[in-house]
């Protein structure tokens, strides 16, 4: 059984260098997404949303398998807003709003994804501390998402540290180079903050963009 990796599939998505500013265009995929809001760092809520996000996404594979289809896991990504843009200046994480999602293959429908829903919330409530509960679970929907024309650069170091490599990427490529941005803030996980030390973590960096009229 063929067993598809997205990062080595579509790697322009999942790859880049430090300190180079790469024009990509991103199409629609599948993801599954979950809303909240505060402080990823100290936040039950985005504790739980991740976790709900990991078991359905582990959930689908294993679905898939007896089916004849197998997938590595994606990496987590995230969209990132704020009512005040300048919180995330100021690390005013309290206020910060944010879409967490997992890619998925086109494959999964609804009528796969309702059905794997089920069986996890069933397995979740018969733990005794599960990491997640119910209600985030069922606030987890697959939808479409496509960001088309954007600019991204690989980060590596503390998600603390992005500010400046965020800086030159709005006030100086962007601009330098006839864009305008639009849409969210994407980050893409690719190392593990539980496994990995601070200052070797890769992050993507995303900003759609459209080009300035």
């Amino acid at each position: 059984m063929l067993k598809t990796d997205f990062k080595k599939q579509d790697k322009a998505l999942y790859s880049g260098e430090v300190g180079r500013f790469d024009v990509i265009d991103v199409p629609e995929m599948n993801f599954l997404m979950i809303d909240g809001m505060g402080d990823p760092n100290t936040s039950p809520a985005y504790g739980r949303a991740v976790a709900a996000l990991y078991g359905l996404g582990y959930g689908l594979k294993f679905f898939g398998k007896p089916r004849g289809v197998d997938h590595v896991v994606p990496p987590l990504e995230g969209l990132w807003w704020a009512d005040d843009m300048g919180s995330f200046t100021s690390r005013d994480k309290d206020s910060w709003k944010w879409r967490m999602m997992i890619r998925q293959p086109d494959w999964v429908g609804q009528q796969d994804f309702a059905e794997v829903l089920e069986s996890v919330v069933a397995k979740t409530a018969k733990k005794k501390e599960a990491p997640t509960d119910e209600e985030t679970l069922r606030a987890v929907s697959l939808e479409r998402f496509g960001e088309g024309l954007a600019v991204q650069v690989l980060h590596v170091g503390p998600y603390d540290a992005e500010g400046p490599v965020l800086e030159e990427m709005h006030k100086r490529f962007i601009p330098d180079n006839g864009f305008v941005a639009r849409g969210l803030h994407h980050e893409i996980y690719l190392g593990d903050p539980r496994k990995v030390a601070p200052e070797k973590l890769k992050t993507i960096l995303r900003q759609p963009v459209t080009q300035r009229n």
